[in-house]
């Protein structure tokens, strides 16, 4: 069982509003597609709000903790990602993979705690039935605060933890998380020794950047890379890129 995120940094051009990197997402799915034909373990997809979901979340003012309960700024974020969805799952299916989606808004919610509940059991069932679920970055109802953002990387974490995968990747625009001298760290055990070197991101995120995807794969049982797209493939094939982090 492999869990991937495929990055909203990836696949659009994070600083044009609602523009996509067709060429990026095309190497993705082709990446993908290889990696099914030739017969490896169960996969979930979730991919990020890159320009898309990420602008739209901004004006508003809508953040993983800042929420609102107006419906026109909730149908511009969640529809935002819907159309970005759809850009993945048809790239997908030209290749012959059986994505379907899965939108939090419909799925998920936050309880007054803050708590992330996310029904796992029809997402178990798709995986039976030989899909490949992809599910995004989105917004959804959160009791006490209207509606907020859920990033893809809690997401993840939340699929790694109720699948219980394998393996977790994230793939991102650079290979690996960096240290100061801009060379990959190959390994990360404790958030501690990577304080210093680990910043947000330079485009409109409400996520988090960096240093929330490291804090949020030490958690997990399973082993996660953070890797570039140039690596995607060697992932998938079984290989550790980029860093690892355990």
């Amino acid at each position: 069982m492999i869990v991937l995120k495929l990055g909203g940094s990836v696949i659009t051009e994070k600083d044009r509003a609602e523009t996509l990197d067709g060429d990026a997402l095309e190497r993705a799915a082709d990446g993908i597609a290889a990696a099914l034909e030739d017969g490896r373990e169960d996969l979930v997809i979730v991919h990020g709000g890159g320009s898309f979901g990420h602008h739209n979340a901004s004006e508003h003012g809508v953040s993983t903790t800042a929420g609102t309960r107006d419906a026109n700024a909730v149908l511009d974020i969640h529809g935002a990602m819907q159309t970005l969805n759809r850009f993945v799952l048809s790239r997908l299916l030209e290749r012959d993979v059986e994505a379907v989606p899965v939108h939090p808004f419909s799925a998920a919610h936050r309880d007054a705690e803050g708590r992330l509940e996310l029904p796992i059991a029809q997402i178990e069932t798709m995986l039976a039935e030989g899909f490949v679920p992809v599910l995004h970055g989105d917004v959804i109802a959160h009791a006490g605060a209207g509606a907020t953002v859920i990033s893809g990387d809690e997401l993840v974490a939340t699929l790694a933890r109720a699948l219980e995968a394998d393996r977790v990747g994230l793939c991102s625009t650079v290979p690996g998380v960096l240290d100061a001298d801009d060379a990959v760290i190959d390994r990360i055990d404790e958030f501690a020794a990577v304080t210093d070197v680990l910043g947000a991101s330079d485009a409109t995120d409400v996520t988090g950047g960096m240093a929330g995807k490291v804090q949020t794969l030490l958690d997990l049982e399973a082993e996660a890379s953070i890797f570039g797209l140039e690596s995607l493939d060697a992932f998938l094939e079984g290989a550790e890129p980029g860093t690892t982090i355990d």
